[in-house]
């Protein structure tokens, strides 16, 4: 099983407004829920941008939809992920915007600022989605779109190995999370029994959910806080795993399968599409020998959620066929099919409940973890602000940099790029 990881967020430069400016959603002449949209006899020729192997999967399903809404057709174009945005940003620009699109998480604070999003419309249950990627949709308030698909992140473990070791139940909290990868190094005798990322480019998913497991959040209102206590003290945690010695401060790239199925590193965070990574690397057999389980809590169990939403543009001449389609996308039994054609996770939580999730025991944990998971704030600063949080990771990881100045050079950076507001 493949399943593609989104990263939208490395890829989201940002508009030439992103730095203005913004007006909030949520105090704006934009209503807090957008109005209901008819459900029964709707017509309207709909243009849909999706990316990637979605954009090129899609047609498939959509033929269902078409099929019971015959008033309504649908043209799906593919775009690729390296285009998408500024293709986004010129449609918007321009005013030549498709109906509904699938949009990365990070980029709806960014187009919702430039007022190019509808508001969710009422009568779309918004409970049934995972807390979470409900929450990458909404922007001052206000709801733009519908989660599609999601992603957690999880720790892969070689269980084989464990047991060797004498590790027969699996970390629940950081304590004991640092004592079995402890434990993993003494009896297995490798040099580095995790693998993190020691900052660049995306390593804030990998240091926020120890950070958000220690009840730290990046924002408050609209303000950034990232010189906090809980912030810190997830950051000396995550210090730790370098000083001690329990992970490569200079990894070799594009070795994690290999080194996991070698046993030469057993343990690694990451999301679900490295099962099948790993299990094609370790080749036959191997899926027996590995496992996974959620993050380590300090007061919960965190972890960052990603994916994709499903948006329709305001300019849209057929907004109720277009409201429709993104919520036929987001029912249980559709979502299930979804994953059967794409192996993208469903963000419904019902859709979890199906035999074809809940048979991989693997599987049904990233559907744990997703409950509690979490994503930045939907800021269209964001993305520039994360480029200030990596960079003084890796500062942390690599040069044994003191913490506290680290979180007070991010926290002075961010607040001089802003919120947008």
């Amino acid at each position: 099983m493949k399943i593609r990881v989104l990263a939208a967020g490395a890829m989201a430069v940002g508009l030439a407004l992103s730095g203005c400016g913004r007006s909030d959603p949520g105090t704006s002449a934009a209503p807090a829920t957008g109005s209901a949209v008819a459900t029964a006899a709707v017509t309207g020729d709909l243009t849909m941008w999706a990316m990637g192997a979605e954009g090129e999967n899609l047609p498939e399903l959509i033929k269902d939809f078409t099929a019971a809404n015959p008033g309504i057709k649908v043209k799906v174009t593919a775009v690729p992920w390296d285009s998408a945005h500024d293709k986004f940003a010129n449609a918007i620009t321009a005013g030549t915007t498709p109906d509904i699109a699938m949009v990365g998480t990070t980029w709806m604070g960014e187009f919702a600022d430039l007022d190019a999003l509808d508001p969710t419309p009422g009568n779309i249950d918004k409970a049934k989605f995972f807390p979470g990627a409900q929450a990458t949709t909404e922007v001052g308030g206000t709801s733009f779109g519908v989660p599609w698909y999601v992603e957690t992140r999880l720790v892969y473990y070689r269980k084989d190995l464990a047991t060797k070791a004498g590790l027969t139940e699996v970390p629940k909290d950081w304590d004991s999370f640092k004592a079995f990868v402890q434990k993993m190094k003494s009896a297995s005798g490798v040099k580095y029994p995790i693998s993190l990322q020691p900052g660049g480019t995306g390593s804030w998913q990998t240091v926020m959910p120890f950070a958000w497991s220690n009840g730290a959040e990046l924002a408050s209102g609209d303000a950034w806080t990232m010189d906090t206590p809980q912030m810190a003290e997830a950051w000396t945690y995550y210090q730790s795993f370098f000083t001690e010695g329990l992970a490569d401060k200079a990894p070799a790239a594009g070795t994690t399968e290999a080194d996991f199925a070698s046993g030469k590193v057993p343990m690694f965070i990451s999301g679900p599409w490295m099962m099948s990574a790993v299990e094609k690397t370790g080749g036959a057999g191997f899926a027996d020998k590995y496992d996974v389980f959620v993050m380590p809590a300090k007061q919960i169990s965190a972890s960052f959620i990603g994916g994709s939403n499903l948006v329709v543009f305001k300019n849209t001449e057929a907004r109720d066929a277009a409201w429709k389609l993104a919520d036929w996308l987001t029912q249980p039994d559709v979502q299930v099919k979804w994953y059967g054609i794409s192996t993208d996770l469903p963000s419904v939580q019902a859709a979890w409940e199906d035999p074809e999730l809940t048979a991989d025991t693997k599987l049904a944990q990233f559907g744990i973890q997703m409950k509690t998971a979490k994503a930045p704030p939907t800021f269209p600063t964001w993305e520039q602000v994360a480029v200030k949080f990596d960079s003084q990771v890796e500062k942390v990881a690599k040069q044994a940099a003191d913490v506290a100045a680290a979180l007070k050079s991010v926290q002075q950076e961010a607040t001089s790029i802003g919120t947008g507001g």
